[in-house]
């Protein structure tokens, strides 16, 4: 323990609650991400609810020490129903000075933060961009801190393992980790396993690392250190008995795609090109290609959609992902797979623009982009998921659509829902119905084109049927035969049977749903990553006796039927989101409501206490408006 820790020492209690929120936070190089994830898995083990937020920095290597290079992890676990990675950390671990500062915003007086004195060094400070050492100068004094000598503790436990002092303070992030599941009583077991396992071909660096790990967690249990840090019990959540495993959204994105492909009977066939923070799920899907799922990584994003397309001609279900900026490139493209009829899935993991923008960092900013974002009237089905777990279920309804209506489908995700993990109850696939598709029998024959009068969709014909031999292209096709037309009523009724396609969609899927509330005050109407965050801004201003409601839209193009007459019962409508205004500006043009806006673009997700205190401004102004009147 360092000597600086002793102004600090006194005020340092115990952290009771029902859940905490702790942050990661260091240079790429510290392991963070790995920390978070190892604490995670210990925490879901421990029978706790949950919910992750990873920050990257935008550099792949920055500077060490440098404020744009920070790396940051955060979660929230507890014994009730998590949603978030809360607003405010309860406990910070920053391993150098800009790792601290970057984060002090992000807590509230009182918090406790552990950092790794010995890298509080003249040299850092200065990487840090820092005048005075916060250790030192007074501007912590709001804080309960902790200054722990992480790395030189961590080198002098693992030395006997004969390790260089640059590779033994690698393992400072295990030694941290150790600290930290001691502080909140979780169990190292799995974060031994997983050593084991990762570097069982490296004796010295496996036991250099469980030994860091027991010595953080010894170090927290002495008695010199009780005066300090005072270990904190979480209980456990009132879980369902089911089988749970914690998730991210480009994995559920993943399995869902993988359920839907036996769901439907078909192949699948995933083709995409490396981009951030869409790759993720290009990751996931390769490591399943036992499973019966093909993937093709494209030299770029034209290619990746075309092939994709290409394998749905064949017979396959092609599938392409990317963010933002690929997806603009993927535009002409995506209008081909509608004018040749063709399912096809594009998987949008959203993050903040326009053009290279934020690499890592979310938005909500896309939504124009998937409803009206391509030349001509070119319309597709969107479908928006709201949290990890649910990219399961929105994947398999994006390929439902995509099959039923024969039409290219857009799903929605964005870098926190990737990137963030939750837990998830894992679901019997036998309960989900059988996908059916317009794939003809081998002895059957027709015309290609022939459409089924619900759905508007034209059978899947794949070339090689002799009984229907047909032509395909991106030029306007006959509305019965397929082939070129140039003909002007041709065309009309081609665009509008393009067009009643996805109005019929609205027919298929389910009806709206209130999440939580009540009606007749007011509707908080949202979609994508925001539903965590929502929904527990909602359920604590219902228990302050508010009059809200939560509706959460998965269904963005068509929007679900019903969805008018139900926002019709409330008096005032708030939209919050990360852009400025575009399911605003959807719900106006499409249903012809007023709404009331509440906008972030900052790269970072919606707090419950913004949202908290747009509920009560409203309400008060509608209140206001009534007592005027």
């Amino acid at each position: 323990m360092s000597d600086k820790s002793s102004a600090s020492a006194n005020s340092l209690k115990p952290l009771e609650r029902d859940r905490h929120v702790i942050r990661f936070a260091g240079d790429s190089g510290d392991g963070i991400q790995l920390q978070g994830q190892q604490f995670t898995v210990a925490s879901a083990l421990s029978g706790h609810d949950l919910a992750t937020l990873p920050d990257f920095p935008a550099e792949i290597r920055a500077p060490a020490g440098t404020r744009y290079g920070v790396s940051a992890f955060q979660i929230q676990f507890g014994g009730d129903r998590i949603t978030t990675a809360g607003d405010a950390p309860d406990v910070l671990i920053a391993f150098n000075p800009a790792a601290l500062v970057v984060n002090l915003s992000h807590l509230e007086p009182g918090a406790l933060i552990i950092v790794d004195a010995d890298a509080f060094t003249e040299q850092r400070l200065k990487r840090a961009d820092l005048a005075t050492n916060p250790l030192e100068d007074g501007s912590l004094e709001a804080y309960r801190v902790c200054p722990v000598d992480i790395t030189s503790l961590t080198v002098q436990a693992v030395k006997p393992h004969g390790l260089g002092s640059k590779d033994s303070a690698r393992c400072k992030n295990f030694y941290a980790l150790g600290l930290v599941l001691w502080l909140f009583d979780q169990p190292r077991e799995p974060t031994m396993a997983w050593i084991e396992e990762k570097f069982g071909r490296l004796p010295d660096v496996r036991d250099a690392n469980l030994t860091a790990l027991n010595a953080g967690h010894a170090f927290g249990e002495t008695s010199e250190l009780s005066h300090h840090l005072v270990q904190s019990t979480t209980p456990q959540a009132p879980l369902d008995s089911v089988e749970y495993r914690t998730v991210t959204g480009a994995e559920a994105i993943a399995l869902g795609l993988l359920a839907a492909g036996e769901l439907a009977d078909t192949e699948l066939m995933f083709c995409s090109y490396p981009i951030t923070p869409a790759s993720s799920v290009l990751h996931h899907l390769a490591g399943l290609e036992d499973a019966g799922v093909a993937t093709f990584q494209a030299e770029d994003e034209i290619a990746a959609v075309c092939s994709a397309i290409g394998a749905s001609y064949a017979g396959k279900l092609g599938v392409t992902s990317s963010s933002g900026p690929g997806i603009a490139l993927k535009g002409e493209a995506i209008g081909l797979a509608v004018a040749a009829e063709l399912p096809l899935v594009i998987v949008n993991s959203q993050r903040a623009g326009p053009s290279t923008g934020l690499p890592t960092k979310t938005e909500q900013s896309d939504l124009y982009q998937a409803v009206y974002g391509r030349n001509g009237d070119t319309p597709i089905p969107v479908v928006a998921a709201k949290t990890p777990g649910h990219c399961f279920d929105a994947a398999i309804e994006a390929v439902t659509l995509a099959l039923r209506h024969m039409t290219p489908v857009i799903l929605l995700t964005d870098g926190y829902i990737a990137n963030a993990s939750e837990l998830w109850p894992i679901p019997d696939i036998d309960a989900y119905p059988a996908i059916p598709t317009r794939k003809p029998g081998p002895d059957e024959s027709g015309s290609a084109f022939e459409r089924d009068p619900e759905t508007y969709a034209r059978r899947w014909a794949a070339p090689g049927h002799p009984g229907f031999i047909h032509r395909v292209g991106g030029i306007e096709k006959d509305v019965t035969t397929g082939n070129i037309s140039y003909d002007a009523d041709n065309h009309q009724a081609m665009t509008d049977i393009r067009q009643n396609k996805v109005l019929n969609v609205a027919k298929f899927v389910a009806p709206q749903e209130m999440d939580q509330g009540v009606t007749g005050g007011l509707a908080v109407v949202a979609w994508g990553s925001t539903y965590g965050t929502i929904y527990q801004a909602v359920k604590e201003c219902l228990a302050e006796g508010a009059q809200v409601a939560h509706i959460h839209i998965t269904q963005i193009n068509p929007l679900p039927s019903n969805l008018g007459e139900m926002l019709a019962g409330f008096h005032t409508v708030l939209v919050p989101e990360l852009n400025t205004g575009q399911l605003a500006t959807l719900l106006k043009d499409r249903l012809v409501i007023d709404v009331k806006q509440h906008n972030k673009v900052t790269g970072q997700p919606l707090t419950v206490t913004e949202i908290k205190n747009a509920i009560h401004e409203h309400a008060s102004a509608r209140l206001r408006d009534v007592a005027g009147d």
